[in-house]
């Protein structure tokens, strides 16, 4: 989809040439005379447009305006929620009469983030998923345009929004991608091409190199498919070497049947989403290779599938990871954590500044917090304030939950240094303890994504979250980074 952003008041926008004309309309913003905003008035007047943000009137052919269509979006206060609200409303009513261009004005003012929020909105409510479909019908909107009252004023902001959108549709494509079309390979070779991109490369391990490193853990998980792992390490580089990186870690099985724990099969093909993790590093990738802030960062996304054969993982085997830590398997079906694990001992390398790992980890996570806020879990207040923050300013939400030791006395074992799972009780918290084991001393955040990274029923598809909040965050990081300490390379102790 092709974005505009262009200086238009709402009087102007009366003449803009579009399939369909979308005003949002604030509480007590319209005060001018001319056509739409009399329009406006006189609808509110007369109590066909409520303020509840979401809240709609068409209008076809109304007189003194070009567009052939206007829908008036009831926006709430204005703020970037309500305006959300409005788009996804206004655009999903828009689409049954298949426009090819689109314009949406503000009819008051606009502050960057309701500007983001519309332009984000927009592109949510009209993607479709075409790969794998023999007659798609791609989305039928080829050009949004975005008035405001001073385009030259929101210029980054816009520029900022239109590259998460191509972060965001980047992991939902993956995301919604089945098995057979998203293998370890194939999502490496994605990651190749984003080093295509300024300041961006791409590096990719597979079996060999892994065993070499000692990650017993993760080459445990993909021991049971056919399909090769693959360990990719993706860097932006937009700050002086010298200055610690951010480390993002996305959880990359790209197709889950629990292994030898077995998965019931009602809504087992929903477990081709268990690698939005990843997706979603390799959608920030994407952005920042558009935004280019002044920030490093690395990307280490460990993929591979968790299938059935002869060699599978089978509960009771002990593993040993590449911190050297052995750890006896007690469900295979906790297998996230496992290639996990070894790809936060891998990050420590880097001396980084802080490392946040984004996982489908855990169906607890989902009942705690169902699909609106991703579990977050944090060894460092500032990283989990910042994170939090990113997410109220992205709207995509996350919820700081806790993290204190007590948690991680089911994960004791006699058989090994500690088990993958403890009982059924605080398991997205059981599963975070596990993980801050493979830490080390530098900040860390866990974003348990199971209930966010996807919808299910008649919605079903990847969301593209939380693209959205780790771009947040890390532009408000760029400029912040601190000097990067000695790097250590961690090597695992010889196995007993």
């Amino acid at each position: 989809m092709d974005f505009q952003l262009k200086t238009l008041s709402i009087a102007q926008a009366a003449t803009e040439k579009a399939d369909v004309l979308i005003v949002l309309v604030a509480a007590g913003t319209t005060t001018s005379k001319d056509a739409l905003a009399a329009l406006a008035a006189e609808a509110r007047k007369a109590g066909d447009l409520p303020d509840k943000a979401g809240k709609l009137l068409a209008l076809y052919r109304p007189p003194g305006v070009a567009a052939a269509r206007v829908l008036l979006a009831a926006a709430g206060d204005g703020g970037a929620a309500g305006v959300r609200t409005a788009v996804l409303a206004a655009v999903n009513a828009a689409k049954g009469t298949n426009p090819k261009r689109v314009a949406i004005v503000f009819a008051g003012a606009v502050d960057a983030a309701a500007l983001a929020s519309a332009v984000l909105a927009a592109a949510d409510a009209s993607y479709v998923y075409t790969e794998t479909k023999s007659k798609a019908e791609p989305r039928t909107i080829r050009q949004l345009c975005v008035g405001v009252p001073d385009a030259a004023a929101l210029r980054e902001a816009f520029d900022q929004a239109t590259a998460t959108v191509a972060g965001v549709e980047l992991a939902k494509e993956w995301g919604n991608r089945p098995g057979n079309h998203c293998t370890p390979t194939m999502l490496a070779d994605a990651a190749k091409k984003l080093a295509d991109l300024p300041n961006v490369k791409c590096e990719v391990l597979g079996p060999k190199e892994v065993a070499k490193l000692g990650m017993g853990a993760f080459a445990a998980v993909s021991q049971g498919s056919a399909e090769p792992l693959r360990f990719i390490v993706l860097r932006y580089l937009g700050a002086p070497k010298d200055q610690a990186p951010v480390v993002l870690v996305g959880k990359g099985i790209t197709f889950d049947t629990g292994g030898v724990s077995l998965k019931p099969a009602a809504e087992m093909d929903e477990m081709k989403f268990d690698m939005c993790g990843a997706a979603s590093v390799l959608g920030v990738f994407r952005a920042l290779g558009d935004i280019q802030p002044a920030i490093n960062v690395i990307g280490l996304v460990p993929s591979c599938e968790n299938m059935n054969d002869g060699r599978a993982l089978k509960p009771g085997d002990v593993i040993t990871s590449m911190s050297g830590q052995t750890i006896e398997v007690l469900n295979t079906d906790a297998e996230g954590r496992l290639i996990l694990c070894d790809a936060l001992t891998y990050a420590q390398r880097f001396a980084p500044s802080a490392v946040i790992d984004i996982a489908t980890l855990t169906g607890a996570c989902v009942v705690a917090l169902g699909g609106v806020r991703s579990g977050l879990f944090s060894s460092d207040d500032a990283l989990a304030g910042a994170l939090e923050a990113a997410g109220e300013a992205s709207q995509d939400r996350c919820w700081r939950m806790p993290l204190d030791d007590d948690y991680a006395e089911g994960l004791k074992t006699n058989f090994a240094d500690v088990a993958n799972v403890a009982g059924r009780a605080g398991g997205a918290v059981t599963a975070a303890k596990f993980l801050q084991r493979f830490v080390g001393d530098h900040p860390w955040a866990h974003l348990d994504i199971a209930g966010t990274a996807w919808k299910s029923g008649a919605a079903k598809g990847s969301t593209g979250r939380p693209v959205g909040l780790l771009l947040n965050y890390l532009l408000a990081q760029s400029g912040k980074a601190s000097p990067r300490k000695t790097a250590r390379t961690t090597k695992a102790r010889p196995r007993k």
